[in-house]
């Protein structure tokens, strides 16, 4: 019987800025056992320490970082992080994902999570080397966009392998879509944690660590590894993702007709190989580039090489960046969308929510339900690109109409009386760049996920394969993998949103898991017990994930979430698509609803998770807080 508890650093470092106090924790087992890490850490502790109905910008608000067990092992692809707090963007559940270096120097320097609690009275910046912390100040360096104090950080500390987590001028002005950015290009920028960051007067966390992570099981755990490794080398992805990440699914939504074209009015566009990772890989991009211990280096390195903006260079893009400067808001000129797009990340936004508030504005614009009096004299007409550079500094500087948006689409629409019926959100979350009419069960996903309109918290990826032999061996229902289909979507659903949780708290890639599938729960199984040494089964590991499901439900719906707000923005429910291979569909909503409130065994009226089922979970702890705060359980 292995007493150690292998795979992790073992070490929880909870840092009080407002006293300046360092306490170290050790990881406790059954938290283990139980949520695994990562996501899993992350939520269990905001939902006990971070109180209802507090203010997002709040001192008792808590900020954060937490990594998996398989992180630093070499595990291939295992090299992501999950950053949380309550959300100031949705007043909810503010969770990110980011991968990078990050993740495995944290684990080197003896933590698997980072806890930031309280206020700092001063700007600073935290460098963590080993079990050493300091307070450094920063002052001279707030206000710096994110390259430039990446580097003046790396040279004081003089040290160019240090890994960085930093905040942009965005969150110091509380754009409420900012965003923590890690070794500048690597973005945990959904629900505004960067602004939470920034309320904590922290400008970045450095981090550098001599460590090493030990397995249960070095041999197996070998084996193990030459047999992923020869799974994702031969798979049919492979070289497309390696060649183009993500940006290869621009082309593929326009033959699908889902692409979010001129603020999803036009799901299909002659001009879309002009602006896709097509065009990327043959005319911008120069080499690859992997995170931490990566066998499918996805990122892309690009130099823009003549015209106007010839030299500018960066990672990346990826999909939801290059369609969202480009397609969404009708911009032909791939030099000026990456242009912005370095302009987003070095200001430090999210850039999903900023497509839809600048695609928002410009539909209300060609309207003429807002006037170019109303934009401080810009011509928001589509793709017009130097009134979208103009903007994008607004915003993160909250000048003039800029900050009319700069608090996201539901509030930008509260603030000028008009267009919310045309805001896409839910909960408060801007939606992804493709349009759920022609991929039903992402768009049942982006209605019931846990931190709003969300592809990340359930990615059914199998939906694109458009093959009812899935749906029939999987689910027992053709349909279900079937991107136009009704019938079974929600138990697919459900099921990708059990197995995310849990790929989001060993953290590897997703590339892995739901998109190649080739991390299934019975490899998971293995891969935890050969790893930490804890004996768990495949119901074990689907239990983890269902069990973070659910927690993070309860509480949401503690802070008020109820089934009237799983839905989706009118447009998709009410107006047919117009043209293409997905012409005439829209989304119906309650049918899948009801099917999926049946498979999560949550009551089909409220949406609330039902007793037994939190019982079922061991989440008896959940069920007498929930009471306490007088939600109606059955």
């Amino acid at each position: 019987m292995l007493s150690k508890l292998y795979g992790y650093a073992g070490k929880i470092l909870r840092i009080n800025l407002t006293k300046f106090e360092i306490k170290i924790e050790n990881v406790d087992k059954e938290l283990a056992r139980n949520y695994l890490g990562g996501r899993g850490f992350n939520v269990r502790r905001l939902y006990h320490e971070v109180p209802k109905g507090i203010d997002p910008l709040d001192p008792q608000n808590k900020l954060m970082f937490a990594t998996g067990p398989v992180v630093g092992t070499g595990f291939p692809l295992g090299a992501r992080l999950n950053v949380t707090a309550k959300s100031p963007q949705t007043k909810l559940l503010g969770d990110s994902n980011v991968g990078g270096h990050f993740a495995a120097e944290m684990k080197y320097a003896g933590f698997d999570q980072i806890i930031l609690e309280g206020r700092s009275r001063k700007p600073i910046y935290i460098y963590i080397c080993d079990g050493d912390i300091e307070f450094r100040d920063a002052s001279n360096l707030w206000g710096l966009p994110i390259s430039k104090a990446y580097n003046a950080i790396r040279r004081e500390l003089r040290d160019w392998r240090v890994q960085i987590a930093i905040i942009g001028p965005a969150a110091e002005n509380f754009v409420k879509f900012s965003g923590i950015f890690f070794n500048v290009y690597r973005p945990a920028a959904r629900t505004g944690l960067g602004t939470v960051m920034a309320s904590k007067n922290v400008k970045a966390i450095a981090i550098r660590g001599n460590g090493y992570i030990e397995v249960a099981k070095p041999r197996e755990f070998e084996k193990f590894i030459e047999e992923i490794e020869r799974d994702v080398y031969s798979h049919v992805q492979y070289w497309p993702r390696r060649i183009m990440g993500t940006s290869r699914i621009l082309l593929a939504a326009n033959r699908l007709g889902i692409l979010p074209g001129y603020h999803f009015t036009k799901p299909v566009l002659n001009y879309a190989f002009d602006v896709s990772g097509e065009k990327l890989a043959l005319k911008y991009n120069v080499k690859n580039r992997g995170c931490f211990s990566c066998i499918l280096p996805c990122s892309r390195f690009f130099v823009v090489k003549k015209g106007i903006y010839a030299g500018i260079y960066g990672e990346g893009p990826e999909y939801e960046a290059l369609a969202g400067m480009t397609v969404r808001i009708g911009n032909k000129d791939l030099d000026a969308a990456l242009k912005a797009i370095n302009l987003i990340n070095d200001l430090g936004m999210d850039v999903i929510s900023l497509s839809e508030v600048i695609s928002w504005a410009m539909e209300l614009y060609e309207m003429g339900i807002i006037s170019r009096e109303e934009t401080n004299g810009l011509d928001l007409s589509w793709g017009n690109m130097d009134a979208v550079l103009e903007l994008i500094e607004m915003i993160a500087y909250r000048r003039g109409f800029g900050d009319v948006l700069a608090d996201g689409v539901v509030e930008a629409a509260k603030k000028l009386g008009r267009g919310a019926d045309v805001a896409f959100h839910v909960k408060g979350l801007e939606i992804i760049q493709a349009d759920p009419r022609g991929l039903k069960g992402y768009g049942l996903g982006f209605a019931v996920a846990s931190r709003g309109a969300d592809h990340l918290r359930s990615e059914p990826f199998i939906e694109l394969m458009d093959d009812p032999r899935i749906g029939e061996e999987m689910f027992c229902e053709s349909e279900a993998t079937l991107r136009l289909g009704i019938r079974g979507k929600g138990k697919l659903v459900a099921y990708y949103e059990n197995i995310c949780a849990l790929i989001d708290s060993l953290e590897v890639c997703k590339n892995i898991a739901e998109n190649m599938n080739i991390l299934t729960y019975d490899k998971i199984a293995k891969l935890i017990s050969i790893t930490t040494g804890l004996n768990v089964s495949i119901k074990d590991v689907i239990l983890i994930g269902e069990r973070i499901v659910n927690i993070e439900r309860a509480y949401i719906v503690r802070e008020g979430i109820r089934r009237k707000d799983d839905t989706l923005p009118k447009r998709f429910l009410k107006e047919p698509i117009r043209e293409g291979p997905s012409k005439g569909h829209v989304i119906e909503l309650e049918k899948m609803l009801r099917e999926y409130y049946k498979v999560r065994k949550w009551d089909p009226e409220t949406g609330i998770p039902t007793i037994n089922k939190l019982k079922e979970l061991g989440l008896h702890d959940i069920i007498e807080d929930l009471k306490k705060h007088k939600v109606p359980l059955k």
